[in-house]
């Protein structure tokens, strides 16, 4: 949800003559990290704003521990009974820093907390869409007439409304899976981040299904996992705890969402807002690689131009 554009710098050219570099940097990896399996207790909603319809949002968090190039991802969610998977228009990824980063202090008061919350606006230079040509998809489906215990649709107010609105009480839908390709992968430096699919369908929502909380296998646990936030378009900026905050209990659960993310970390890259970041980084993949040109087929840019314009951005303080 853009609401705080930041402006884009050009990008300068980087020098090809790192290509003829082969060294392997030691500690380079493929990245991979996933939250497992649906645990068919929560149906969220995440959907694109459409026509008396509003943007909702759902987000959960994953950790980098090295400069990571992230090109390709999918998530898990319950679609109406008998949906074609052609019905599915749009899909848009967004990545988030955790609040107070990259938002406003102190914050509004409308919500119960924002502590590990996601952060107000999206991080500028990693959101990716269907619609502008950043992503490619494919839906699969997993199991039809899948029953889910409770769902969050509509019930998402601002205090001094009532926010523990309980969810909307369960729901059977066909279980789908959306494999993501990034054709503009995304680079991110070490950090913690909420990742936000959106979904926008010709007919119907798409409800993000829940994971088990604390993540067990086959997905990857971590330390510092935080719980799943929603938000509508009325309550932006802010967000609430879908669990704690929504639909309550005694104890309050907490919720994972079904989310994978893959890609390859790049150990010797710079760091962003350093002048030297962007020689640096590209000399870190021309090495890791065996050259510019291969580092941009082996990750998914589309010409070595879309490389450097990617690591431009990931430079910028």
């Amino acid at each position: 949800m853009r609401m705080m554009p930041r402006s884009i710098v050009s990008v300068i050219g980087v020098i090809l003559a790192f290509g003829s570099s082969v060294a392997t940097p030691a500690g380079a990896a493929t990245f991979s990290f996933t939250t497992g399996t649906p645990d068919g207790k929560l149906g969220a909603l995440s959907r694109r704003a459409s026509p008396g319809k509003l943007e909702t949002e759902t987000a959960d968090d994953f950790i980098l521990q090295e400069t990571t190039v992230i090109n390709r991802a999918s998530i898990i969610g319950l679609v109406p009974l008998g949906t074609p998977v052609g019905n599915i228009k749009e899909v848009e990824i967004e990545m988030y820093h955790v609040f107070p980063l990259d938002s406003v202090q102190p914050p509004s008061g409308n919500v119960p907390s924002r502590n590990n919350s996601p952060s107000d606006v999206e991080i500028d230079s990693a959101t990716r869409a269907r619609s502008s040509g950043t992503l490619k998809f494919s839906v699969d489906l997993r199991n039809a007439g899948l029953f889910v215990a409770n769902t969050v649709v509509n019930g998402i107010n601002k205090l001094p409304n009532n926010v523990r609105t309980m969810g909307e009480g369960p729901v059977t839908g066909d279980e789908i899976e959306i494999t993501i390709t990034f054709t503009s992968p995304i680079v991110l430096p070490p950090g913690h981040y909420f990742f936000r699919p959106e979904v926008l369908l010709t007919s119907g929502d798409f409800l993000y299904l829940s994971a088990p909380r604390p993540i067990v296998s086959p997905g990857n646990p971590f330390v510092g996992d935080l719980q799943a936030w929603i938000r509508n378009s009325n309550l932006s900026p802010d967000w609430l705890r879908i669990g704690t905050d929504i639909i309550g209990g005694s104890p309050d659960p907490t919720f994972s969402m079904t989310f994978s993310l893959g890609g390859e970390t790049v150990p010797e890259a710079g760091t962003p807002g350093q002048a030297n970041c962007h020689g640096q980084t590209v000399s870190a993949l021309a090495r890791q690689f065996g050259g510019v040109s291969a580092a941009a087929s082996t990750l998914g840019f589309s010409s070595v131009e879309a490389l450097q314009g990617a690591v431009g951005l990931f430079c910028e303080p």
